[in-house]
């Protein structure tokens, strides 16, 4: 079964279906490549998706912690390179809502780093990531 429908709206907009669920989400080309820049562009969503990926992993450790990620935010930042235009490098910066033992840290950081997304992506990209924690 498909995953997601994609509908090309014209003018470098997309409108993406997740099929299983409903949720619908918009693509716009950035400013910078002759686009509207109104809404995520397909870029922008590989880089989201990282760090989205990435609490979500950790998240799911955090149930055999007895620990709880809520409140805990991220700042994603996409570089892209010009001559081939591709993702250069993902700035991740995680601040956790949380202060916990240096081991449960530990524990949470490793399993940051194996979010799918992350090892997913292109060698070539350079991924920076920055845990901060309370």
């Amino acid at each position: 079964m498909a995953t997601s429908k994609i509908t090309y709206q014209g003018e470098l907009r997309t409108t993406c279906i997740h099929l299983q669920s409903g949720t619908e989400i918009l693509t716009d080309a950035p400013t910078d490549n002759h686009g509207k820049g109104e809404a995520f562009s397909p870029t922008d969503l590989v880089a989201t998706a990282l760090g989205s990926c990435m609490v979500s992993i950790m998240a799911i450790k955090t149930r055999d912690l007895d620990l709880e990620l809520k409140d805990s935010t991220l700042e994603v930042t996409k570089i892209m390179q010009a001559e081939p235009r591709k993702i250069a490098k993902i700035v991740v910066v995680l601040n956790m809502s949380i202060a916990t033992s240096d081991k449960n840290k530990t524990i949470l950081e490793r399993a940051a780093m194996t979010c799918p997304v992350l090892l997913s992506l292109h060698p070539d990209i350079e991924k920076e990531v920055t845990i901060n924690w309370k």
